[in-house]
């Protein structure tokens, strides 16, 4: 017999729901600790804990005297955090596009099976495309979509809004691994990124998680002699001591 989930995680979940449809939006307010435990009948302790747990978890920011409020997934930039790589090339004041190679529902088999924790024969949607910066290839993009977690993707525009953006905005991002590793590209990712014989390519393998569990497994493939993942990164607690007058790390290559 499957047991009760928890109080306070039957209450992160009823909130996490609510930010995934959409009723609840970036920089909207929560309900409050009191308004959780008058409207369903919680304990203080229990409305605490789900709100502390969803703050951690990067679902709200509870800002002192203010109240809890939605958090911007879409906001990040880091190094170790989710790109959208159109969002990544307009920063750079460049111009982003991309041609979408293939766009089908297959069923699930092997690693990519294994990857989202599904039955053989699931249903999955495969999506190709290649990013470009200007014009030229930088990511070639092999993404697996649960098709349950995403049942419209295959009516999206992909070559006018990236798979990342139009899959954060039907529901925010819970969790995500990735693995980035130097490889030997095969012919076919040579073709779509132009890449010389002889040169590596850098492939970053990622999974993402929502609702609890992996929704999405691609692997990105770039070339190496032209693109590269930069970051900085400051221990929670500890402030920046650069500047914006950082000197930048390529300088300093050999």
């Amino acid at each position: 017999m499957k047991q009760a989930k928890p109080r306070y995680q039957q209450l992160k979940d009823l909130i996490i729901g609510r930010i995934s449809s959409g009723e609840l939006q970036p920089a909207d307010r929560v309900p409050s600790e009191n308004e959780l435990v008058e409207a369903m009948n919680v304990s203080r302790m229990t409305a605490n804990r789900a709100l502390r747990e969803l703050n951690d978890e990067g679902y709200v920011d509870r800002v002192a005297g203010r109240g809890t409020f939605v958090s911007d997934y879409r906001s990040q930039s880091h190094l170790l955090e989710v790109h959208n790589i159109a969002d990544e090339i307009a920063l750079r004041g460049h111009t982003h596009s991309s041609k979408v190679i293939r766009q089908s529902l297959q069923h699930a088999r092997g690693e990519v099976a294994k990857a989202l924790h599904v039955q053989q024969g699931t249903d999955v949607v495969h999506l190709l495309l290649v990013h470009a910066e200007n014009g030229i290839p930088i990511q070639l993009e092999d993404r697996h979509v649960l098709a349950s977690f995403a049942p419209h993707c295959l009516q999206q525009d992909f070559a006018a809004v990236t798979p990342s953006a139009y899959l954060t905005s039907i529901s925010p991002l819970q969790e995500a691994e990735q693995v980035v590793r130097a490889s030997v590209p095969n012919r076919a990712v040579q073709k779509y990124l132009d890449i010389k014989d002889g040169e590596a390519s850098l492939v970053v393998i990622r999974r993402t998680w929502s609702g609890g569990r992996p929704v999405t497994f691609a692997r990105l493939h770039h070339p190496g002699g032209r693109y590269e993942l930069t970051g900085h990164y400051t221990p929670p607690g500890t402030s920046r001591s650069t500047s914006s007058e950082i000197v930048q790390l390529e300088e300093l290559r050999q």
